[in-house]
C-alpha cells in the first residue's frame, strides 16, 4: 500500500513567488508519478490523500479559489487510477466544527498533533474500507 498526500506546497510556493506550478503542471506529475509507480510495483494499493488547508496562519483568502483546483485535480488523478481517496478537506471541515482551525493545524498547512491523530484515525478507516 502507498499513501500520497501532495499539493499544498505546490500552490504555497506559487503564492510565495517560490515556484512556477500550475494545476495543470500539478496533475500531470501527479500522473507520471502514479505511472511510474505502477509499472514498478504492479500490485501496489494506492491511497490518494487530499491536499488540506486551514483558514489560519499562512492561509488566507488569497489560497481561493486556487486551491479547491488542486483538490479536485488529486480526486481526477485518484479516480483515474482506481485509487482510494481520502477526503482530509472534509474532514477538517467537519472538524472545525468542534474546534477552531488553529487546534489542527496551527499555521493552516502542517497539522498539529489534535490534526494528525484525526488523519491517522480516518487514514485507517479509509484504508479498511469502512469509511
Amino acid at each position: 500500500m502507498l499513501s500520497i498526500l501532495i499539493g499544498v506546497n505546490d500552490l504555497w510556493h506559487t503564492l510565495n513567488g517560490n515556484y512556477d506550478g500550475t494545476v495543470e503542471k500539478y496533475e500531470k506529475d501527479y500522473r507520471a508519478l502514479l505511472e511510474r509507480t505502477l509499472k514498478a510495483l504492479p500490485k501496489v494499493k494506492l491511497v490518494i490523500c487530499e491536499p488540506f488547508v486551514l483558514r489560519c496562519g499562512a492561509v488566507n483568502d488569497k489560497w481561493f479559489p486556487e486551491f479547491d483546483r488542486y483538490r479536485a485535480a488529486a480526486e481526477r488523478v485518484s479516480r483515474s487510477f482506481h485509487a482510494t481517496f481520502l477526503p482530509f478537506q472534509t474532514m477538517f471541515g467537519e472538524a472545525i466544527k468542534y474546534a477552531p482551525p488553529s487546534h489542527w493545524a496551527a499555521d493552516g498547512v502542517h497539522p498539529t498533533s489534535a490534526g494528525a491523530s484525526l488523519m491517522a484515525f480516518n487514514w485507517l478507516r479509509t484504508a479498511a474500507g469502512k469509511k
